[in-house]
C-alpha cells in the first residue's frame, strides 16, 4: 500500500504493465534495501509520476520498459525544460533528475533496461545556499518565552519541549517527531534514527530533559513504550505542519525574522557550537551528516558573521 501511495495510482494505470510492475519493485528496493526515509521515497515517487506523465504525453501512448530504454538526450532535455516552464526551481529539477537516474540505474543493474543517454544529462546547477541560523540571543529568547505556560495547557508545554529538543540536540524535525516513549534519553544520551536509518547518539543537556519531563507530567495521554513522545491534540503522533505552525505563531509574537523555523534551530545548534569552539568532526557526528562537506557550510556562516561584526566594530571600517 505504501509503495502504491508513493506513485499515484493513475500513473501506474497509465503505464504499460511491465513498467508498472518494475516501478513497484523499485520502490520496495528503496525502502527495504536502501533504507531511504519515507519522505525521500514520497519525493522520488512524485518525481517519477511526473516523468511518466510527461512521457505519456510526449510519446502519445502509455510508456513501457522499451520506451525507457529508447529515451534520447533531446527528450530528457524537453522534460527538464517543461519543469522549468512549470516553475520548478533548479533544486527541484536536480532532485527529479536524481530520482530518474536512480530508477534507470536500478533497472540497468537488474539487467532489465539500459539507457546510455541518461549519463549525458547534466544536473541543473543549484544555487549555493548557506544555512540561516538564529543569533544566540534570538534562540534563547524563543526558548525562554513563557508560552503562557500553565499546568492545564499541555500543548504549549509540548511545543516548548519540542523546540528545546531541536535546539539542544540539533535534531531534524522528523527525527524528533518520530521518537517514542521508549526512546527517551538514558544516561545523558539520546539515540536518534537519522537519514538512511543511520543511528547516532546525541548528548542531552539537563535543561532539555527538564523540559521533556515538564511536558510529560501534563500530557493527558497514557505512556506506553510504543506511544509517540510528541502527541497531537487528537491523540495521534504530532505532525510537522503543527510544529511549523506553532513556530510561525511564536515568530510573529516575538518579532523574530522569517528564518525562525524548526529547521533553523538545527542550523543554530551547529553554528553556535562552532562559534564556541567545537570542531567540524564533532559537529558532523552530532548532526549525523554522512559527508564532512555538508557540515563545512557552517564555517562559511561563521566567517560571514565574523566579517559582519568586524565591519561594524573596527574603527577604520567606519571611515
Amino acid at each position: 500500500m505504501a509503495d502504491r501511495a508513493a506513485i499515484k495510482d493513475e500513473i501506474l494505470e497509465g503505464c504499460a504493465p511491465d513498467l508498472a510492475a518494475q516501478l513497484r519493485e523499485w520502490l520496495r528496493w528503496l525502502r527495504a534495501e536502501k533504507n531511504m526515509s519515507p519522505h525521500t521515497i514520497r519525493a522520488y515517487g512524485g518525481d517519477i509520476s511526473q516523468f511518466v506523465s510527461f512521457l505519456a504525453n510526449h510519446l502519445g501512448h502509455a510508456p513501457g520498459l522499451n520506451d525507457l530504454a529508447d529515451i534520447d538526450l533531446r527528450a530528457f532535455r524537453a522534460w527538464l525544460s517543461r519543469k522549468t516552464m512549470d516553475g520548478a526551481a533548479a533544486s527541484s529539477r536536480a532532485r527529479s533528475l536524481s530520482g530518474v537516474k536512480n530508477l534507470l540505474a536500478w533497472l540497468d543493474k537488474q539487467g532489465i533496461v539500459h539507457n546510455p543517454a541518461i549519463k549525458t544529462v547534466r544536473t541543473p546547477k543549484k544555487p549555493h545556499k548557506l544555512p540561516r541560523p538564529l543569533h544566540e540571543k534570538q534562540a534563547l529568547r524563543l526558548l525562554d518565552c513563557d508560552f503562557a505556560l500553565s499546568e492545564e495547557n499541555w500543548v504549549d508545554q509540548r511545543n516548548r519541549a519540542l523546540l528545546t529538543l531541536l535546539y539542544g540536540c540539533g535534531l531534524r524535525i522528523e527525527e524528533a517527531l518520530s521518537l517514542n516513549i521508549r526512546d527517551l534519553p538514558r544516561d545523558g544520551f539520546l539515540r536518534v534514527m537519522g537519514k538512511g536509518r543511520k543511528e547516532r547518539q546525541v548528548p542531552v543537556l539537563r535543561v532539555v530533559e527538564d523540559m521533556l519531563a515538564a511536558y510529560r507530567r501534563v500530557c493527558p495521554y497514557a505512556e506506553t513504550p510504543d506511544r509517540p513522545l510528541f502527541m497531537g491534540e487528537r491523540g495521534k503522533r504530532m505532525r510537522q505542519q503543527i510544529a511549523q505552525k506553532a513556530m510561525r505563531e511564536l515568530r510573529i509574537e516575538l518579532g523574530l525574522p522569517e528564518n525562525a523555523t524548526p529547521h533553523a534551530l538545527r542550523h543554530s545548534f551547529a553554528t553556535h557550537l562552532l562559534q564556541n569552539g567545537a570542531n567540524l568532526r564533532e559537529i558532523q557526528e552530532l548532526l549525523g551528516h554522512a559527508s564532512l562537506s555538508t557540515t563545512q557550510r557552517y564555517t562559511e556562516v561563521d566567517a560571514k558573521e565574523l566579517i559582519k561584526i568586524y565591519s561594524a566594530a573596527h574603527p577604520r571600517a567606519k571611515e
